[in-house]
């Protein structure tokens, strides 16, 4: 039995984008890396939008500029061998009211944006690249003796109780100044200007945008999340490579906030956070707002390094659905599919389909729902159900192989609002440790086979109508099945496959008679 009704995708239109072309060199640009190229780009595209749109060409060269304001039935196309670098210079980035992590902000101008655009797009095979070193704090940990000490050499400041690097004091100030500037409700650029160094930008910033065409360029080195769109729909991004260092701070590579009707395809990413993410807000002004990320297909990508290879979360307070997940292959991720929420964030995250994922080297959970998130102490007390509650329900994963993660499958609910309605279908993931089961209803696990290295296969606790339809493992473990919990119930295995499992079934006193049947 699915847990997702069925539903078609509507079709993801392209922008439509007059034939004419107009060539930055006309407008007075130099492609030797060293030649301040704003004006110049900023001509052309003006010119470009003032004949009715077309497409500004970028020859090879090395251009050099600062932000680049995008215009509609403007397409800027990057050829092979032209790389633009944005200016390291945070002064040439005015400070505007934007969005960061879910919620209203003030950042800098980002490198290329829009906002309120139609029929937009970026095309070619050249190389974007937001010169993200000059804006981003890295940590400590994260670096080898030989990379710290270059580090310190290249100059900057480093915060000793946290163990943290900044390009500048003004970067390293900033943190706690901006936070108080921002929790007063203060959004007037003008008294951020002090921090503006701290204030990073995303490289690719669209706004409220229709009709946008994403195709084969190279987006990198962003000062903070990578591709970030807003409020916008009829997205299409294809043949992109995205990619930041893996020590990136907020490296993200797309984050599709509150958008709708949107196609990823033959896409690589390889960056410093999470890679291809899913979000609508957070906590109150999420819910406020009150504009889902869906109707979203993601097939034929490559995730490299990241936190998470398809994400939903953490900030989804205005909900996410309909979504196809397919044909996708995430290596050395820290995570391959990752759902997260938090108390506090609300949201309704349901209509996901997932389907045809390979992947190797995970990190931690190979398939992670974790409504914990970022809780050290966890409070795994039942509390009040409210619109501060999230909601994850309604997801078919199938057809999912995994060689090598931390722990196979973890469903962590919250006592108050369990994950419902999961399916599971032709699963077989090989992982240090099994599967972890808590504050779970109605799940369906069916042909799932898990190789954990050590300990218990299924670990349950406090879930109830848990159906195991020919699953089990094919090596040795500990213990195949473990079940706690006074909410446990309706725990129902059949054609187990209990391999070498040295034990089959334990049972926690807490646990009701006739709780679990089939073992």
């Amino acid at each position: 039995m699915l847990a997702v009704p069925s539903f078609q995708m509507p079709e993801v239109r392209l922008p439509r984008i007059p034939k004419a072309e107009f060539h930055i060199t006309d407008y007075g640009a130099v492609g030797d890396g060293i030649t301040i190229n704003t004006a110049a780009f900023a001509c052309a595209i003006d010119a470009c939008a003032a004949a009715g749109g077309g497409k500004v060409v970028i020859p090879p060269g090395i251009w050099l500029t600062g932000p680049i304001g995008l215009k509609s039935y403007v397409e800027l196309h990057a050829e092979r061998g032209a790389l633009v670098t944005f200016s390291p210079n945070a002064e040439d980035y005015p400070l505007i009211v934007s969005r960061w992590e879910g919620n209203q902000a003030v950042r800098s101008t980002p490198p290329l944006h829009g906002t309120g655009l139609e029929h937009v797009a970026i095309t070619g095979e050249g190389i974007f690249d937001g010169n993200g070193d000059a804006w981003r704090p890295v940590k400590r940990f994260k670096m080898t003796e030989i990379q710290w000490n270059a580090l310190l050499r290249s100059g900057g400041a480093v915060d000793q109780e946290t163990g943290i690097w900044w390009p500048n004091e003004g970067a390293m100030q900033g943190a706690k100044a901006v936070a108080e500037l921002t929790a007063s409700g203060n959004h007037n650029p003008d008294d951020y200007v002090p921090y503006r160094s701290y204030l990073r930008p995303v490289l690719l910033s669209l706004r409220g945008c229709k009709h946008i065409l994403l195709d084969s360029p190279t987006f990198q080195n962003s000062p903070g999340w990578n591709l970030h769109l807003f409020d916008s729909e009829h997205i299409t991004i294809r043949r992109v490579t995205v990619r930041n260092p893996w020590y990136s701070q907020n490296g993200d590579g797309l984050d599709l906030e509150s958008c709708r009707h949107a196609l990823v395809e033959d896409s690589a990413f390889d960056v410093g956070d999470d890679a291809i993410c899913m979000k609508s807000g957070k906590n109150k002004e999420g819910r406020l707002l009150g504009k889902p990320v869906e109707y979203v297909t993601v097939r034929r990508c490559t995730v490299f390094h990241g936190h998470g290879g398809f994400v939903i979360g953490s900030e989804m307070s205005g909900g996410a659905r309909y979504m196809d997940i397919s044909d996708c292959e995430f290596v050395g991720t820290d995570c391959g599919l990752r759902f997260k929420s938090t108390r506090g964030r609300g949201g309704v995250v349901e209509h996901i389909r997932i389907r045809n994922i390979r992947m190797k080297d995970i990190g931690g959970a190979a398939i992670s729902f974790n409504m914990f998130y970022e809780q050290k102490q966890r409070d795994t007390s039942e509390v009040p159900v409210s619109e501060e509650t999230p909601v994850f329900r309604g997801m078919d994963i199938e057809d999912v192989h995994c060689v090598g993660a931390g722990t196979a499958i973890e469903l962590k609910g919250l006592p108050e609002m369990p994950i419902r309605h999961l399916s599971f279908h032709n699963v077989l993931i090989q992982a240090d440790h099994g599967v972890e089961c808590k504050n779970a209803a109605d799940i369906v696990f069916e042909r799932v086979t898990v190789l954990p290295k050590s300990g218990t296969v299924w670990d349950i606790t406090d879930s109830r109508n848990v159906t195991f339809r020919e699953c089990g493992t094919a090596g040795q473990a500990d213990l195949f099945a473990s079940v706690s919990g006074s909410k446990s119930e309706g725990i129902q295995f059949s054609d187990s496959k209990l391999g070498e499992a040295a034990a089959t079934l334990r049972l926690a006193g807490d646990v009701k008679p006739g709780a679990v049947k089939g073992l």
